[in-house]
């Protein structure tokens, strides 16, 4: 299968691990949190790097810088739903790390890849 130019941008491969260890941590959620948590965790989730790639898509500058606005903004929604997850004790301390230090990441290389277009 040939590599989609979405799938060489950092950002994307970033926030894609990170969306694959969130619907992982989300399978031993309460059963209760099906339609609740586990639902708004993983469209927010998801919502990073398929922004991401739509934006990628995208001929001007601010397209993209347009999605990656929304992909940030999930990125914000997704760390928030972590932080409940964690105080609701579906997530132990050590997994909320890992996904708050996924999150940072990602949200870095976002602003990088931001400021490449307000550059150009």
């Amino acid at each position: 299968m040939k590599e989609r130019p979405y799938q060489r941008l950092v950002a994307w491969k970033e926030s894609y691990e990170l969306c694959l260890l969130l619907y992982k941590l989300t399978r031993t959620f309460p059963s209760d949190e099906r339609f609740a948590l586990v639902s708004q965790i993983r469209r927010a989730a998801s919502s990073v790097p398929l922004n991401i790639t739509e934006g990628n898509s995208r001929r001007s500058g601010k397209d993209k810088m347009h999605f990656l606005l929304i992909a940030m903004g999930s990125l914000e929604e997704l760390h928030c739903a972590c932080l409940l997850s964690k105080d609701l004790g579906y997530l132990t301390s050590a997994q909320f790390t890992e996904c708050d230090e996924h999150i940072c990441r990602v949200g870095f290389l976002i602003t990088r890849l931001r400021s490449s277009f307000i550059s150009s």
